[in-house]
């Protein structure tokens, strides 16, 4: 243990040690810029915000996970590069570097590699939870005589089997920035996986063409001996683990590169503007994500079936031309390639159209299933399947359209090269060619046969995958650019009483494709301690004031600042994690989940103890005590549209709750109250003004 502290990174240097580290391992730095954090005392969320913020200034991604005792043998091998809080040091952390085998590579402090057992270093992070579990067991294995010779081997099983589920310590597995795809191809092996099945091909399609010489040369011209056929037999035998070499390493490709996308996709999707995705309604929004799968798959498999096919097709060209048929089956294979890319390009715009009506009757059909009781209630009967009926035989169509154009492409027009390949060699056999070259050339035909087949299939995915990318890609440039940060403070740093929080200075904005500004030079100081009650008529900017407060929009112009700083400086999540926020309440959602997780989503999961009980005093406080003592399972019911039903006063409150636990600087609660009977109102109201440092609360008049 003591080796361990010698080699663990102190709290004042935990941005230093993520630079360091993310050097060593070779990752992609945009740039050095550590800088020695606040020396002072840190816990888990502090360390958290530290190793996040100085990932982000390096354009790494710093995730965090819990170390289970089951799992550390694992992670310690695998995690690497990593940060590993080490228990009982005030935060020093351990930079992994890597694991090979059963041995540990860590950085020092000093900049020097060193190595320890995997084994050590699990125990130094379990040492104060393995240490009575232990001893309780050695005084079991005395008990039951258990010889010496077993006593270590049974004593690790029932450490292990005890320990199983505890969760100890926090782990920071550092990534290259899923904007960043060309480094994390390159940590995925994708460029050698890609060579390798290059390879694999080329030397499938030699010993394929090979077998048809031998064919032809041996059989064809009379020499029916055991030495020919035995080649040839060999030649096919061949062929099999070629296969099945090209396949595994193509799976493999294909499932690393889908990764990736998706990655980058998911990344881009949280990083979405929200007054887009409002634009295009949940419906357009849903229909575009499911785009973004189809990207992955049709491009990877189609990509991967024209790869083959061109190559096929090189390779079928280069034998018709070598082998003495003349210059015609070329010119012939050349003008069939050209139609079968015009008839591709066909396809593509009916699928272009295709697309377009299918994601428009997915946005309806979301439209109407949320509004499915109004329509039940408002909506005559016999107007109300009129335009699905209308929408559904146009799609048909279309469908039918583009079922007619694949279906030519996958079946008449690799058929149709059958025929005309074998016009193209009826010169080169009306004129006496050898038995040989006619057996390659019509190996070189079936060759790009079986091209166009693959070819046909390829066109078809990528196609879809063409048009998939048109209608995802808006998520795939999504990424915000890498901005730097503020180092995370301590909250209080300022212990001065009425210290000012929050200022805005002539803030400005408009809503995208609006002449109108909704807000005007407003300007507001909120210091702390002070409890400020806004009130205005629908439609005032009421909460488009307090989305600008709270860093979900970005004023047009004026100036805001949180503790002196932007919120460019802070970054959005040391923005929020200071200015918490209950939205209105078409704007806010209980997830099916369980209560705990509702109230807790903004703090940190799994939660402490402390966290429950804390949450638990929280929700009685706000009335919610009648709530706790009907649900069986307490502050681990389920709720949600599936699980307990929760009132509207009851969501409220939830709702506020969150945004309390957050122990944030400024609360803002918009219209938190008006669902609340005056009891209700009365008790929340209270339980707001005790708890948040500065509250601001928006109500309608």
């Amino acid at each position: 243990m003591d080796k361990l502290q010698s080699l663990a990174w102190p709290a004042a240097r935990l941005g230093e040690a993520v630079e360091e580290l993310a050097l060593r391992s070779r990752l992609p730095v945009s740039q050095r810029t550590a800088v020695p954090f606040d020396p002072s005392p840190v816990g888990e969320s502090d360390a958290d915000a530290r190793i996040e913020a100085a990932a982000k200034r390096l354009g790494l991604e710093a995730e965090t996970i819990d170390v289970g005792f089951d799992q550390a043998d694992k992670l310690i091998r695998c995690a690497g590069p990593a940060l590993v809080g080490l228990p009982g040091t005030r935060g020093a952390v351990l930079a992994l570097q890597a694991g090979r085998g059963r041995r540990a590579i860590l950085l020092a402090p000093s900049g020097r590699s060193r190595h320890c057992s995997v084994r050590d270093l699990r125990s130094a992070l379990f040492r104060d939870v393995e240490a009575p579990v232990r001893s309780a067991v050695e005084q079991l294995l005395n008990q039951a005589g258990i010889p010496q010779r077993r006593r270590a081997r049974a004593a690790r099983e029932l450490v292990a089997n005890h320990l199983a589920r505890t969760r100890i310590g926090r782990c920071w597995l550092l990534h290259p920035s899923p904007t960043a795809l060309s480094s994390r191809a390159r940590r995925a092996r994708l460029p050698l996986r890609l060579a390798t099945l290059a390879g694999a091909h080329g030397l499938y399609y030699s010993a394929w063409l090979l077998s048809w010489w031998t064919i032809g040369a041996g059989v064809l011209q009379g020499r029916v001996e055991p030495g020919w056929l035995m080649a040839w037999a060999l030649l096919l035998a061949t062929l099999i683990p070629l296969r099945m070499w090209a396949t595994w390493n193509q799976g493999l490709f294909a499932i690393d590169a889908s990764t990736l996308l998706k990655e980058r996709f998911l990344f881009g999707i949280l990083a979405h503007d929200p007054e887009k995705i409002r634009r295009w309604g949940a419906g357009r929004m849903l229909g575009r994500v499911i785009e973004t799968e189809a990207v992955g798959s049709l491009a990877l498999s189609g990509g991967f079936m024209a790869l083959l096919s061109i190559l096929e097709l090189a390779a079928a060209a280069v034998v018709l031309g070598l082998v003495g048929l003349g210059p015609l089956p070329v010119l012939l294979l050349t003008v069939w390639v050209s139609a079968f890319l015009l008839m591709g390009w066909r396809l593509l715009r009916l699928r272009r159209t295709w697309t377009d009506k299918r994601l428009k009757m997915t946005h309806d059909l979301v439209e109407k299933m949320s509004g499915h009781r109004t329509r039940l209630v408002q909506e005559r009967p016999d107007r109300r399947h009129q335009e699905e009926d209308r929408e559904l035989s146009g799609y048909l169509r279309l469908s039918a359209r583009m079922d007619r154009w694949s279906a030519l492409l996958a079946s008449a027009a690799p058929r149709g090269w059958l025929i005309v390949g074998l016009l193209g060699l009826a010169p080169a056999f009306l004129a006496g060619a050898s038995s040989s070259t006619l057996a390659v050339g019509l190996g070189g035909l079936l060759l790009a046969f079986q091209a166009f087949e693959k070819l046909s299939e390829g066109l078809s995915h990528l196609c879809g995958a063409a048009v998939s990318w048109e209608r995802a890609s808006p998520f795939f440039e999504a990424a915000p650019e890498p901005h730097p940060t503020a180092q995370p403070s301590p909250k209080t740093s300022d212990p001065r009483p009425g210290r000012l929080i929050l200022q805005a200075k002539a803030l400005s904005f408009r809503y995208p494709r609006s002449a109108a500004s909704v807000l005007k030079s407003c300007s507001l100081q909120v210091r702390e301690g002070d409890r400020v009650l806004l009130e205005g008529p629908s439609g005032g900017g009421k909460s488009t004031l307090a989305s600008l407060l709270t860093g979900m929009r970005q004023p047009c112009s004026g100036l805001l600042l949180l503790d002196g700083l932007d919120r460019r400086t802070w970054g959005l999540e040391g923005w929020r994690n200071r200015v918490a926020t209950a939205p209105q309440f078409h704007e806010n959602h209980i997830f099916t989940a369980t209560l705990a997780f509702n109230l807790l989503m903004g703090r940190r999961w799994p939660p402490t103890s402390q966290d429950l009980k804390e949450a638990e005093s929280l929700c009685r406080r706000l009335g919610l005590g009648p709530l706790l003592g009907r649900m069986p399972a307490g502050m681990m019911q389920m709720v949600g549209e599936t699980g307990w039903r929760l009132s509207h006063g009851e969501k409220s409150r939830i709702f506020m709750a969150r945004a309390l636990l957050r122990r944030a600087e400024l609360v803002v609660l918009d219209e938190s109250f008006a669902a609340l009977d005056p009891q209700s109102l009365h008790e929340s109201m209270r339980c707001a003004l005790d708890l948040a440092p500065a509250l601001l609360v928006i109500a309608h008049r």
